[in-house]
C-alpha cells in the first residue's frame, strides 16, 4: 500500500513534461484556459489509473487518453465517494469521510446517516455556492444527468429499476451520494431543479435535439460506472467484487458516451467543446493526494485516478505530468467559462492548486 504525497508545486516544476506540444494560446484566455462553450464532465468510480490506462483492461478510456489529453498525476482528495463529488463541484468536500445522505447532520438518527454519532461529524449540506450558482449568475446553463433519477429534481437517496421484477427493482442503482449537487442548500431549494437533475432519458433527448447545456455532470448508475452492486441479482459485470468485468462495463458505457457526446453538431462545429472523464477515488487502500486535497505528511488523499480530457480543437497526444485534483478541475472549469472567481480550494495557488491549462489549451482560443 502506498501512502505518498505528492506536492503539486513540486511535481509541477519537475515533472511537467507533456508528450506532446500543446497548441499555442491566444492572449485574453482567463488563466491561460480560453473559453469553452460546452464542457461534459462523465464520473466513474473507484479505480485508480494503473487499472484504467491499460489498453487490455480499458480499451475506450486508455484509448482516449493516448490520443487527446492524459492528467497523467491526477488524485482524489479522500475516501470514500461523497466528499470527492462535493468538492469537484464547489471546492470543499465539507471534511466528509463516509457516504451519509445530504441531509445529515452531527447526531442525526434520520435513515442513511449511520456515522452522525461520530466525533468530528460535518453537516452533509453545503451552505456554499457550487459551480451551477456561478454559471447561472453569468447567464450559462447546468445539468446534472444521473442514469436511474427516479423522477426530475428528485432528492431520493438511492432507487432501483422500477420494470425489474428481482432485487434489481430496489438496488440502489442510483445513489444519491453520487450526485454532488444534492448536497448543496442551494440545489435542494431550486426552484428549477426538476430542469437540472434530470436523468439518462433527458440526455437522450437533448443529445437528439442538439440542446446540451453549457456544462453537463455525467453520471452512470452503479453498474455501468464501475462502483457494482453486492445485491445476488446483479448481472455479473456489476458484481461488487468483479473489478475485471466492472472496467469492462464502465469503459464500454463511457466510450459510447464519448461516441455520442461527439456525434454533436456542437463537437462538430466551431466552438470549444471539451468532454472529460475522471473519476471520484481510487480504490480503497489508495491515498496519494496532491494539491491542498492532501495535506503534507497525512495519508487522507484519494489516490492516483484517471482523468482524460478530449476537446474538439485542443491537444492530441498529450501526457500532462503536472500534480491536479478536483479542485484543479474545477477551477478549469470555472476558467474556461470565464468565470474569475474560484471557490473556495479552487483558489489556492499557494497550495498548489492550477488550472489545467496544457490539457484545454486551443489554437486561435477566443
Amino acid at each position: 500500500m502506498s501512502f505518498r504525497i505528492l506536492a503539486a508545486t513540486a511535481l509541477s516544476a519537475a515533472l511537467a513534461l507533456p508528450a506532446a506540444a500543446a497548441p499555442p494560446m491566444a492572449s485574453g484566455a482567463l488563466e491561460g484556459v480560453p473559453r469553452y462553450d460546452h464542457v461534459f464532465v462523465i464520473v466513474e468510480e473507484n479505480k485508480d489509473y494503473s487499472q484504467i490506462l491499460n489498453p487490455a483492461a480499458a480499451p475506450n478510456i486508455a484509448g482516449l487518453a493516448a490520443k487527446y489529453g492524459d492528467a497523467a498525476q491526477f488524485f482524489g482528495e479522500g475516501h470514500p465517494s461523497e466528499g470527492n463529488y462535493v468538492a469537484l463541484l464547489g471546492g470543499d468536500n465539507l471534511g466528509m469521510h463516509d457516504d451519509d445522505a445530504f441531509y445529515c447532520t452531527p447526531g442525526s438518527t434520520q435513515p442513511y446517516c449511520g456515522g452522525a454519532a461520530k466525533p468530528g461529524y460535518r453537516d452533509h449540506t453545503a451552505h456554499t455556492p457550487h459551480l451551477g450558482d456561478q454559471l447561472a449568475a453569468a447567464g450559462l446553463t447546468w445539468k446534472g444527468y444521473y442514469e436511474n433519477l427516479p423522477e426530475p429534481g428528485s432528492l431520493a437517496i438511492v432507487a432501483g429499476d422500477p420494470k425489474s421484477t428481482n432485487s434489481m427493482k430496489t438496488a440502489s442503482l442510483y445513489a444519491a451520494k453520487h450526485t454532488g449537487f444534492t448536497n448543496f442548500e442551494s440545489t435542494q431549494k431550486d426552484p428549477h431543479r426538476a430542469e437540472r437533475l434530470v436523468d439518462f432519458g433527458q440526455l437522450d433527448r437533448d443529445l437528439a435535439a442538439d440542446a446540451l447545456p453549457s456544462f453537463a455532470l455525467i453520471v452512470p448508475n452503479q453498474c455501468n460506472e464501475m462502483h457494482g452492486l453486492g445485491v445476488p441479482d446483479a448481472p455479473a459485470d456489476c458484481q461488487s467484487g468483479n473489478t475485471a468485468g466492472l472496467i469492462r462495463r464502465g469503459d464500454a458505457v463511457t466510450g459510447e458516451l464519448v461516441r455520442r457526446l461527439q456525434a454533436t453538431k456542437a463537437w462538430k462545429g466551431a466552438g470549444n467543446v471539451a468532454i472529460v472523464i475522471t473519476f471520484d477515488e481510487g480504490v480503497g487502500g489508495s491515498h496519494e493526494g496532491c494539491c491542498d486535497g492532501a495535506p503534507a505528511g497525512t495519508s487522507l488523499g484519494g489516490g492516483h485516478i484517471p482523468t482524460i480530457v478530449i476537446t474538439n480543437h485542443g491537444p492530441r497526444g498529450l501526457q500532462d505530468q503536472t500534480a491536479y485534483n478536483h479542485y484543479s478541475l474545477l477551477r478549469t472549469l470555472e476558467d474556461a467559462f470565464g468565470i474569475a472567481e474560484h471557490l473556495s480550494h479552487a483558489a489556492d495557488t499557494a497550495k498548489g492548486v492550477r488550472p489545467m491549462t496544457a490539457l484545454f489549451a486551443v489554437k486561435d482560443a477566443r
